[in-house]
């Protein structure tokens, strides 16, 4: 059958008519599950439906088991296997009134056997099907917002009616079964078979013994595993299966069936059964045409997470069983269509003006180049053109010899489209028509959650890159990179996060955590950690303290997720570190030699569990060329192997890489993350420092000539160290200030440190009080105090004040001249 874009005698056929045509010519073959299935199919085509199952009584009179199903899955809309006919659900009520039962979102949220299925905006029809033996129902699902309109509701009454023409295919005990179809007692193993059947398996009804084993066993051992599978009680839920296999022939290669069948639940001393068909596979209709293939494209749908998952779910699902040249989908954003797969993907294979549009990997190809296919999105119908249909080249090179435009409608608007082109000329049936016209819906709904998908992915991508460091800072004899890997089972943004504080003394703190989960919360609190960590740091405080301190914090929060983490403190001069654990992955060293060492020290409990933790420190001895590694448990654990064995190949592949080009190490050991958890990798390479400062440091005691005795180690420290005289008087005039500011304004301990690196001499005081020194912004001549910080401002080249652990450090800096 082929349709065409001006109105000829099909065109004009309303889809009423349309359906009933296809029932016809469904309904003129032996009643059979296949034909139950190649009715339900035309629900998806002409009624928009988006799943549709049928009931009939089973072994239990009293309930309704499912007889078949097609569409997306009926579990996405909670669709049960069986209805007890007394209660108050869609079908028994259908069933017992013998009228049609029309529910909306909010009838089915009010529905007593509803209540179970899960939240969402669709719209279910259920409808009796009369047959010989009491029939059975029909029941319908809708995810379009308006539900189903007039027009539906009649297919829907045609395809009942069709539905429950022939009696429903069951077994009895006993009795002549319909062609093609068999009954398997699952507890004694007995199978009642057709002649049909016995004749595939080049079997007499005298040869045969009743046995499930004696069919088994005439089947290819290769294929044994897969049937067994489906004949096996233990294996199988209440459900349809459905798979091919081959069988041995007496003569020739072995033979290709398709078995399709359904385990019914078995009554009061009734065993459960499996009845079902078994049916030559080459006899079949062909691939384009086959229900299982609007199932399979469902169920990949169902499970396709981004735009362009949907879109290679499409392309696989339809060009190979069509047949065709190329085929395209994209998404329609204003008068825009945002391309996202091509097959083939090379640009020469489409036409001039989609190649002058091309945007990087896709073009972008506006819909106003292309009225026909415009017109065709506005009527919201599947379209096809045959091979010498006049249209515009960007469409007509295509498909030259034929092309289908698949509209893809969800939630009330238009999401994209779906083009399908052939080089050489091609005919269109009918079976092609309704698999696109199902392929369409089923896409156009997937596409649009997919689109939602993709835009959260980004928002949580964008907030895990905003509480990560965007830049990690320059070390002095230190190079640290970090790389970052989300999880791809998923969709929310994970909780690991890494850290490179620069402290003073030329000390470096490296963090690296993981909140439990992955959520945005788990982000947020992320977040959270990594600030308060940060924070402590720059206090002053040791490893011990700072991570007591997010203990502390986190048990504050009151969340029920907790976190771990590895916090180690490196003092660049000296090479040596101090780090703590709370519940994290010990470090990982990579010793000169290459060398490795896994640091197995005591650790504490995971941040936020108890109250009352201890955090002991553990040593770290770094030479010159020592990498250090810190890592979180997604690039060590998977379900294949645990946390020691990824450690043990962490460590060996640390062992066997160059550290001169630590980025690339980084890559590598990413490179055999598994992905089914975030990763975080810190890495830092002790190179030394090549100019080391000079410290000196004097505790400035409470008596009267404290400020004498501070000026006394001051001058001796600079002879030492050769300061030049011009330098050591204003250095003087500094210390002089500062520690007269310290004792006169505080309480407690003062402190005076000295340290000249490369020409630059620096002054810090520190003491007990975190009230920082305020610049008097106008001294009167009477006044006698408040001149010392313009002093120190006047003879400084820079001075600061920074808070220290319970209190804070006022620093200033000279740079030598004549040194």
């Amino acid at each position: 059958m082929t349709d065409v874009v001006s109105e000829g005698t099909e065109g004009r056929r309303t889809r009423l008519l349309r359906a009933e045509v296809a029932l016809k010519a469904l309904m003129s073959g032996p009643a059979s599950l296949e034909r139950v299935r190649r009715v339900l199919e035309q629900a998806l085509v002409y009624a928009g439906a988006a799943c549709v199952a049928v009931y009939a009584p089973g072994q239990d009179p009293d309930v309704l088991c499912l007889l078949e199903s097609a569409g997306v899955p009926r579990t996405l809309f909670g669709l049960r296997d069986s209805y007890p006919r007394s209660g108050h659900s869609a079908v028994a009520d259908a069933h017992r009134s013998g009228s049609a039962v029309w529910l909306g979102p909010e009838e089915l949220a009010e529905h007593a056997e509803a209540r179970r299925t899960p939240s969402g905006d669709f719209f279910v029809a259920a409808l009796p099907a009369r047959g010989d033996d009491g029939g059975g129902c029909l029941l319908a699902v809708s995810e379009r917002r308006e539900g189903f309109d007039t027009d539906d509701r009649k297919c829907l009454e045609l395809i009942a009616d069709a539905v429950g023409a022939p009696a429903p295919v069951r077994t009895a005990e006993g009795g002549e079964l319909p062609a093609g179809s068999f009954s398997l007692a699952m507890d004694s193993g007995r199978v009642e078979v057709g002649d049909d059947i016995l004749d595939l398996f080049a079997l007499t009804r005298t040869e045969f013994d009743g046995k499930v084993e004696t069919l088994l066993g005439l089947t290819v051992p290769e294929d044994l595993p897969s049937l067994m599978s489906v004949v096996e009680a233990d294996h199988m839920s209440i459900g349809e299966r459905e798979l091919e296999f081959r069988v041995l022939q007496p003569a020739g290669p072995p033979k290709w069936l398709r078995l399709r069948g359904r385990l019914l639940p078995g009554g009061e001393g009734r065993p459960a059964r499996l009845v079902g068909t078994v049916a030559d596979a080459s006899s079949l209709r062909s691939d384009v045409t086959d229900v299982a293939r609007v199932q399979r494209l469902a169920s990949a749908l169902a499970t396709a997470g981004t735009v362009r998952d949907v879109s290679q779910a499409v392309v696989s699902a339809l060009r190979k069983p069509l047949r065709a040249d190329r085929i395209a989908l994209a998404e329609l954003e204003g008068e825009r269509l945002i391309v996202t797969v091509l097959d083939p993907p090379e640009p020469e294979s489409w036409p001039e003006l989609w190649q002058l549009e091309w945007r990087s990997e896709w073009p972008d190809a506006p819909v106003r180049a292309m009225p026909t296919l415009a017109a065709a999105l506005r009527e919201g119908r599947a379209q096809i053109w045959p091979a010498g249909t006049a249209l515009e080249p960007a469409l007509a090179d295509v498909g030259p010899g034929g092309l289908a435009v698949l509209p893809l409608p969800s939630a009330g608007r238009m999401a994209g489209a779906c083009l399908i082109g052939w080089d050489t000329p091609h005919d269109f049936g009918p079976d092609e028509r309704a698999l696109l016209t199902a392929s369409a819906g089923l896409a156009g709904q997937a596409l649009m959650r997919a689109h939602a998908f993709d835009a959260e992915h980004e928002l949580v991508g964008m907030l895990q890159r905003q509480l990560l460091p965007r830049r990690l800072p320059t070390l002095p004899g230190a190079v640290a990179v970090a790389r970052y890997l989300p999880a791809t089972a998923g969709l929310e943004v994970g909780g690991d996060w890494y850290d490179v504080i620069p402290l003073p003394d030329n000390h470096v703190a490296l963090v690296i955590g993981d909140v439990q989960g992955h959520s945005t919360a788990a982000a947020t609190l992320m977040g959270q950690m990594r600030t308060a960590l940060r924070a402590y740091a720059v206090e002053g405080h040791p490893p011990d303290v700072v991570v007591s301190h997010a203990n502390r914090l986190l048990l504050d929060i009151e969340t029920d997720l907790f976190a771990t983490c590895c916090y180690v403190d490196v003092d660049m001069e000296e090479g040596s570190a101090w780090y703590v654990r709370a519940g994290h992955l010990p470090p990982v060293l990579r010793h000169p030699d290459g060398g490795t060492e896994i640091h197995e020290s005591d650790g504490g409990p995971p941040l936020g569990v108890m109250e009352r933790a201890d955090f002991p420190m553990g040593v770290l001895r770094l030479r010159p060329g020592t990498v250090l590694a810190l890592t979180t448990d997604g690039l060590v654990e998977s379900t294949e192997a645990d946390i020691d064995t990824g450690l043990d190949r962490l460590a060996h592949e640390l062992a066997v890489s160059d550290p001169a080009h630590l980025g690339l190490v980084a890559d590598a050991l990413l490179g055999n993350a598994h992905r089914g958890d975030d990763v975080a990798l810190l890495l830092l390479r002790y190179d030394g420092m090549a100019l080391r400062p000079l410290r000196e440091g004097w505790t400035v005691w409470r008596v009267p000539e404290a400020v004498g005795h501070a000026r006394r180690f001051t001058r001796r420290t600079l002879r030492s160290w050769g300061v030049p005289a011009v330098n050591r008087d204003a250095t003087l005039l500094i210390v002089s200030e500062l520690v007269t500011n310290a004792l006169v304004h505080t309480d407690g301990r003062v402190r005076l440190d000295l340290t000249l690196l490369d020409n630059r001499l620096r002054v810090a005081v520190t003491d007990a009080s975190p009230r920082t020194p305020v610049k008097p912004t106008s001294i009167s001549w009477e006044a006698t105090g408040g001149r010392g910080i313009l002093l120190v401002e006047a003879m400084s080249d820079t001075w600061g004040t920074v808070p220290v652990s319970g209190g804070k450090q006022v620093w200033a800096e000279i740079a030598l001249s004549g040194r």
